[in-house]
Order: structure tokens, then sequence, then C-alpha cells
């Protein structure tokens, strides 16, 4: 092979430098000479790419790789048409607070050097307009000399709390340029994010206070387990003040274990309160208020008079274009820090004022007592209430969440994607920040297959048990998701939760049609996916995977189940079951 180096092999060794594992892409002319250098300057080893058939996936895979792995991916854009077709998946890492390095090819930005026709189309003044509202930064370095720099910002940058994506745009004619030897590059060491800020000490004294004099604390988490140490330390603080906790499903944040665990027992909690802390929540308001589905009116859960305190540092990644800083709320405490940070040092000063104040601590005593008889009742309704639809059919979400616990009871396990709209965390034991990943961000469909495979990849390798629970008309938006599957062997098990719909926009219609007095029978028109039925295991036999189903009778559910789970451990593979369900 010839010894000649080009500047895309340069752009491939700070990759390997900067610890990138995998590179996902869809192939593309714009960044062939990245391509090549993937493959033959790097041996396909690090980064070792991972082939997609769609640059949606590709950016979902990177996603659900980073919550995994809790580092970036590496995710290859091609030119314009490649960075529109990311655009959704893009959004939704933005969203989430996903770090992701998004590379593209451009150019050639030599107007010379443009082939008639497509050169010109796939060429943009600064490509990365396109998604600068929805990155944390953008770059398109001019002069190989800017490239290593270039990169260890994007990666700083992106690791940066609160993470996020970074997009960096390589021209063609750089990335093909010759160079005579490997420049002298940058120990990214020396690059590394910097340390996030804690809230100042007096006023997490304040805030120890207010929690300590409370009658009736409550705490809402939602991204503050991206840190998995802010798990322990918020069970601490739930138990040492005897405070309910409700954990809002962007990431694992509270164990469904713990005494203090009320998540789904909002309408009952909330009304209680005198202090609300709200940890690394990024819409407050939607945590606070119930929605009028008909009205769209909000109504506030809080009694008056309860005092808000916050820790985040969600106000430092605020942008203009797209409104996901949600509603304004009032906070009567707003602190900006690390919850990472701050929880250890918030939970000794709890405990410090509980020491000195025998009263304040016989209070927090006596509330925790009675919040764990009240969450023992709470668990024998939930049980109760799964037990009436456990014979149904289509099957209940209750009953697939209770057959799939059977199972993953012995496993060491991690929910990759999906939900079961509330059953699974009423029926599963969650115990490790780890074991689930949360949603998509911005609820851009097309998101979960892609991000399960990322995930799945990051544990490839591992004894556990990969678990996606895959909505049918998500998988419709990427299901050539399943040939990378195949293609990199990931072993996951999914289990498409299929209601034959739109079911979102069905109930809207129901909603609307109820309002207006129109039929009711006519919701499903544009929304269902039942002329004809989609068979989601032939859709997997295609791509050469097992595919089961569609499971549609509830008796048979456990014997698929098993086999499937089984199949899976057995031949480290992917196997896919089609389980015909309930909308909710």
């Amino acid at each position: 092979m010839s010894q000649k180096l080009y500047g895309s092999d340069v752009i491939v060794e700070m990759l390997g430098r900067l610890g990138i594992q995998y590179a996902a892409l869809n192939p593309g002319a714009s960044f062939r000479g990245i391509h090549d250098s993937l493959v033959n300057f790097a041996k396909n080893q690090r980064p070792h790419i991972i082939q997609c058939l769609h640059e949606e996936i590709s950016v979902a895979l990177a996603h659900g790789y980073a919550k995994a792995a809790g580092k970036p991916m590496a995710a290859l854009l091609h030119d314009i048409v490649g960075l529109q077709h990311a655009s959704m998946a893009v959004f939704n890492a933005w969203c989430d607070r996903a770090p992701i390095l998004l590379l593209g090819g451009g150019g050639p930005m030599d107007l010379t050097k443009r082939r008639p026709w497509i050169d010109w189309i796939h060429t943009a003044q600064v490509q990365g307009a396109l998604v600068r509202d929805y990155v944390k930064w953008d770059d398109q370095p001019v002069g190989l000399a800017s490239v290593p720099e270039s990169l260890l910002r994007a990666d700083r940058v992106a690791r940066t709390d609160p993470p996020g994506p970074v997009y960096v745009c390589f021209d063609a004619d750089l990335q093909e340029e010759e160079i005579g030897e490997m420049p002298p590059l940058p120990d990214p060491a020396r690059y590394a994010p910097p340390e996030p800020p804690v809230p100042p000490e007096d006023r997490l004294e304040e805030l120890a206070a207010w929690l300590v004099d409370a009658e009736f604390p409550v705490i809402v988490a939602e991204y503050a387990g991206r840190n998995p140490e802010t798990v322990p330390a918020l069970a601490d603080l739930a138990e040492s003040l005897g405070a309910p906790v409700l954990d809002h499903p962007s990431r694992f944040n509270f164990p469904s274990t713990h005494p203090m665990d009320f998540t789904g027992a909002a309408a009952e909690v909330l009304p209680q309160a005198d202090v609300l802390l709200a940890l690394d929540v990024p819409d407050l308001y939607r945590v606070l208020t119930v929605q009028d589905k008909t009205t769209r009116e909000s109504v506030f859960r809080l009694p008056a008079g309860c005092r808000i305190a916050q820790i985040s540092m969600f106000d430092l990644s605020i942008r203009s274009w797209a409104s996901d800083y949600n509603r304004l709320p009032p906070v009567d405490l707003p602190l900006a820090g690390s919850t990472a940070l701050a929880l250890p040092r918030l939970v000794s000063s709890v405990r410090g004022q509980l020491e000195k104040r025998a009263d304040r601590r016989r209070t927090a005593e006596e509330r925790r007592e009675r919040l764990q008889k009240r969450r023992l009742e709470l668990r024998e309704e939930w049980k109760r209430e799964a037990q009436a639809c456990w014979n149904s059919k289509p099957i209940s979400l209750a009953r697939l969440a209770g057959e799939l616990w059977k199972f993953l009871q012995r496993e060491d396990w991690v929910l990759v994607n999906g939900t079961l709209f509330g059953w699974e965390r009423k029926m599963w034991d969650f115990t490790s920040p780890d074991q689930y990943l949360g949603q998509s961000g911005g609820a851009g469909l097309g998101y979960g297959m892609g991000a399960a495979l990322g995930a799945a990849l990051a544990h490839q390798g591992s004894s556990r048990l990969c678990l996606n629970l895959q909505a049918d008309g998500d998988l419709l938006y990427t299901p050539s998701a399943l040939w990378t599957a195949a293609h990199h062997r990931i072993p996951l098990l999914t289990v498409v939760v299929n209601n034959g719909t739109y079911y979102n926009s069905e109930e809207h219609a129901l909603v609307l049609a109820r309002h207006r007095g129109r039929p009711e029978e006519n919701a499903g028109i544009g929304t269902r996916l039942d002329e004809p039925p989609i068979h989601f295991a032939r859709l997997a036999e295609s791509y050469c995977l097992a595919g089961f189903g569609p499971v549609e009778d509830p008796d048979e559910l456990s014997p698929v189940l098993e086999r499937a789970i089984q199949m899976v451990k057995r031949d480290k593979t992917f196997v896919l079951v089609d389980v015909l369900t309930q909308p909710r």
C-alpha cells in the first residue's frame, strides 16, 4: 500500500486519539477521503465503521451509544443532503443533551474544482448553518493546520455540561490534500472539558433549611441521572427527609424499589407539597401542571404558597430558534450548577441540620413511615389494575410488562429504548442508573431502532440483555436499521409494541371529535396501520434476522418471549417479537 499521507489521515488520526471508537455512516462522496482513511489508514479499527442505510439512523445510533457509553461517538454525514436527512435525529440529540461528534463532508469550496451540477447543488456557504440552531457548536476549518484544534474543541464542547451534539464540516479538497508526513498532534488529555460549577455553599445551606422546615417536601428529577453518581445521593436525600421522589422518564434518576419512589403518583403528592425541589428538569411547567387536551389550558397542581427550588445547568444551553426551553415557571430559589456535585453537599447540609433539630428529625421520620405505607398501598392498587386487564385482547401493556419481568428479573438487563406508558416502572425493579436510557428528547419519530442499536453496540461483548420496547410507527420511519443490526451482528431483543396505529394522533382525533360532536369512529382515518396490517416479524426475516409473531393471545406471550431471550443470549444475535397490544 502507498505510504503517502493525506489530510483525511490527519482527521482520522485525531479521532482515534480522542478515543472515538465507532463512526456510523451512510457512504457519501463528500467524505470519501475520510472514508478511505477509516478503512485503509486506521484499518477500520479506531474508529470502526458502523454502516447504516440512512443518516437519521447513523445519528440516532450515535445518540443511543452516547447515553449507554457515557462518551461521544462519531456520525458522518454526506454534505447538504445527508445533513438534511439527519436533521431530525440531530434535533433529538440536542433536546436530549446527548454528546455526538457529527462530521460532514462538503465542497469543494474552490469552485474551479467542482464537478458540474452535482458538486454545485451539494455545496453550501458554511454548511453548519443548516443545524446551527440545534447543535452546541459548529465549524468548517480552513486549512489542514486548523483541523486538530477544531476536533479538540468539538469534543470538548460536546462533553461540557450540559452536553450535546456538535458539527464539523471538512472540505473535500482539505480531505484529499497530500501531505509529506503526519504533523505533530496535540495531546487530547490537555484539552479536557472544564469541571461544571457548584451552587454557592450558602445557597445550598438555605435550600437545606427549606427542605428541613417543610411539612411535605417533594423532589422531581429528570436529567440528573445522566451522571450516575447523582442517584445514590438523591436516594440519601429522600431517605433523610422522608420526601417522595417523582422520576421523570428522560433518564434513570431514582430506584423504583426505594420506599420514597412515588413515580406515577404525581397527582397525589404534588398538591400536598409546601417545598418542591427540581433537579435538571428542563420543562418544569409540565411537571407542575395538568393539561386539558381539548382546550390546551394548564392548571397548577401545586398549592398556593408552595416554594420552588431548582438546581440545573440547562439555562446555559438556551437557543432562540426552537422553543425547547419550554414555558418559564416561577422559581423561588434558582441554583445554577451540577446536580452531581451539588447533591452530596446538600445531603450533608440536610443531615447536619436534622442532627441539631430533634423536632424536625421526628417530623421527617414520621413522614417517611407514613409514605412507606402509602407506597405499599399504591403498589397493591397497581397490581389489581394489572390483574383486571391481564387476559385482555389485544394484549394489555400491563400483561406485556408482567410477562417480560418474569424473565428480566433473572438477567442483567438494560432498557435501551421505549416504555409501556409507565407499566414497566410499576412492575419492574429499576435499581441501577444504567438500566434505563430515556427517550428521544425531541419526540421525533425514527429514533427508537437506531438508538437501541447504538446502546446495544456499547454493551456488545458483555453479558447484558439489551431490551428495546419498539413502537410500531416509530420503526416504520427507519426500518432499514434492521440491516445494520444484521450486518454488525448486534445482540438485541426488540419487542414491537404494536397497537396498529399512530395512537397519539388518533387520540387527538378522538378528543376533537368528542368536543365538536363529530363521529368518533372516524378517528382512525389517516392514523391506523391496519389495512393492511404490517407483519414486523416478516420484515425482520427479510433482513435475515429472527422474527416472532404477531403474538395475539396473551397466554402465548410467555413462551415466545422465553424462546426469543434464549436466542439473543445463546447466539448473540438480534431477535424481534411482534406483540399486538392495546394503545395504553
